[in-house]
């Protein structure tokens, strides 16, 4: 999926309006080092974005510590706003997703996580951002 960016943005584009890190990230399929968002104490009630083009992704009450190191749900607000596809690029096979919107590439998703769903969506911090419940989401981009 890397260069997929449904909406007619490039990926030269999107460096223009985020930084590098995130652009990694999103359109190289980056992954940033565990333990290193901000996102993974995040407590508040709010809505976890896509860090692109701002499409809600996850709801603060589908999130938990899964211990990894990364900010984890287990279940996105909609599942049509995540799309997946097998990655062999560690031999094993995982399952990757990407916002449906952007194509920006969101993380991992695994069978390991807690009730209801026994999902874990391991998501990178920096493929989102945060909005606290009394704030206004963000237009989409």
């Amino acid at each position: 999926m890397t260069g997929f960016t449904p909406g007619g943005r490039s990926e030269d584009e999107w460096r223009q309006l985020l930084d590098r890190d995130r652009c990694r990230v999103l359109f190289q399929e980056g992954t940033e080092p565990p333990f290193s968002s901000a996102l993974n104490e995040e407590k508040r009630a709010g809505t976890y974005i896509c860090a692109a083009c701002h499409l809600p992704l996850f709801a603060s009450d589908g999130k938990f510590d899964s211990g990894t190191g990364w900010p984890s749900f287990f279940r996105p607000i909609d599942p049509a706003n995540v799309a997946t596809r097998r990655d062999f690029r560690l031999l094993l096979p995982r399952t990757e997703y990407h916002c449906t919107r952007c194509g920006g590439h969101q993380g991992h998703v695994f069978g390991d996580g807690p009730v209801p769903t026994g999902q874990r969506y391991c998501n990178n911090g920096l493929a989102l951002l945060f909005v606290p419940e009394d704030e206004p989401l963000p237009e989409l981009r």
